[in-house]
């Protein structure tokens, strides 16, 4: 039997070269949705791994690896899919909306999407769920009030990542230290001094850009058509924000995200048939095949039409695409090898802090799953980071700023497919205004080569 080699540099580079270029034409020449080439991005891969003496059968099952690591996000975004869908039939997002254009005014409306956003994925410690429910009645309520749905995306995103990378319930907040070999509260007091900084300054641009929409594109006689058109269509109560309060508290309390969402899905259906006379019937439709809003008012018919199961093929398809790519390069060590070849150009504290945020970013772009941009780099980099005594705090911290941060802008990304379903923005368009999310691994770096908070690890540790 012949044994695999390990593939060499330019091997490993062909494969990531042919994907940006195959992926770069698709997308910026034709427009094409990425999921074709990304697959034709798994054949350079592939043929790579042939030529370093891999069997088909080792190919496949670094593929299935790819696509099992991927399973959970498939499984949230099946359910949430779901969700979005009961919830809308429900009148839950419609009551979301209703009161929200009862509470917000367009100059403070980008900064308290801000800090909702941050609160409730610092509260559940998921992202995805913050913008699935409270993001979706956000958008909603953002283009009521005139406001560009992309700037509102960003907005949404740079509040709901904050705490997706700042709440000890996160996942990605415990998994960045447990990789890094520190604990989770250290790891989150040491964000604080990067996180800090870029949330203040992104609140700043939010506030400055809101002054911009102070006098507002809807008067009030439009906002009151739109929450007219809303009860004209939905029996609007405040007691249909209990499912939505639900999941937030079940996640609180550590609840799994599957059944935490799952009984999201369930008090929305006993409030369909209460609150909005559904039958079963159309609240099955509806988790699957998405709800049709037909109230008479575009802007409310195109938010509203919207969830479903199948609502979430487009994102589910990509991640499995992507995970098969990002499998065969795993299994078949052309990531081990690109990585290595970044280490020797590594010499300050600060390249090699630079070093790990670039990896992240391209681990995001190239892999690409949110987890996999921090299990990786983290694994690569944590005897560097020792071998400088360097505190692996600094390591978790980097590996958050950029691997959780820079993963809703990659379109491709699981992260970024998952928004583009919920939202229905590309990261093309919301990314330049998702300021938390570039600004932060752009003060990781400033902090690596100036020193400032970089801490070292003491004789007894």
């Amino acid at each position: 039997m012949k044994i695999p080699r390990k593939p060499y540099l330019y091997e490993a580079l062909f494969s990531v070269l042919g994907l940006i270029v195959v992926m770069a034409v698709s997308l910026v020449k034709y427009h094409t949705d990425p999921h074709v080439p990304m697959l034709i991005g798994s054949i350079f891969a592939s043929i790579v791994a042939f030529r370093a003496g891999y069997s088909w059968e080792e190919i496949e099952k670094g593929m299935m690896e790819g696509i099992y690591q991927a399973l959970q996000s498939v499984i949230i975004l099946v359910i949430i899919g779901v969700l979005i869908g009961v919830w809308i039939v429900a009148g839950v997002v419609p009551s979301m909306i209703y009161y929200g254009l009862g509470l917000l005014t367009p100059k403070i409306f980008l900064l308290a999407t801000l800090l909702i956003c941050s609160i409730v994925s610092l509260a559940t410690g998921t992202s995805w769920g913050t913008v699935g429910t409270i993001g979706i009645a956000l958008m909603g309520i953002g283009q009521g009030l005139g406001m560009p749905p992309a700037l509102v995306a960003g907005a949404i995103i740079s509040g709901a990542y904050f705490g997706d990378k700042m709440s000890p319930l996160s996942d990605t907040t415990n998994l960045a230290p447990a990789v890094a070999g520190t604990d989770v509260f250290t790891h989150v007091k040491h964000m604080i001094f990067t996180t800090g900084v870029s949330y203040a300054i992104a609140a700043a641009l939010y506030t400055v850009i809101g002054f911009r929409f102070s006098g507002g594109s809807i008067d009030v006689n439009e906002i009151n058509a739109i929450k007219s058109a809303l009860a004209s269509q939905f029996t609007i109560n405040p007691l249909l924000l209990i499912p939505p309060l639900t999941v937030i508290l079940c996640v609180a309390l550590k609840v799994p995200a599957i059944p935490g969402i799952a009984l999201g899905v369930i008090l929305g259906a006993v409030e369909a048939f209460i609150f909005q006379n559904a039958d079963l019937g159309k609240i099955i439709s509806a988790g699957y095949s998405g709800f049709v809003s037909e109230t008479g008012n575009q802007m409310i018919d195109d938010l509203l039409s919207a969830g479903g199961m199948t609502s979430m093929m487009y994102s589910i398809s990509l991640v499995i695409a992507s995970m098969m790519f990002g499998g065969i390069m795993e299994k078949t060590g052309q990531l081990e090898v690109l990585l290595e070849a970044l280490l020797r150009k590594v010499r300050s504290v600060g390249a090699l802090i630079c070093s790990t945020v670039l990896t992240c970013v391209a681990s995001n772009m190239l892999l690409p799953e949110q987890y996999i941009s921090i299990i990786l780099p983290g694994r690569l980099y944590a005897r560097a980071y020792r071998e400088k005594g360097l505190h692996p705090k600094n390591l978790s911290r980097a590996l958050e700023d950029a691997g959780t941060l820079t993963s809703p802008l990659v379109p491709w990304n699981t992260c970024g497919a998952f928004i583009k379903g919920v939202l229905g923005i590309s990261a093309f368009a919301y990314g330049p205004w998702a300021f938390l999310n570039y600004i932060n691994p752009i003060v990781s770096i400033i902090y690596g080569f100036t020193g400032f908070t970089i801490e070292k690890l003491r004789e007894d540790e």
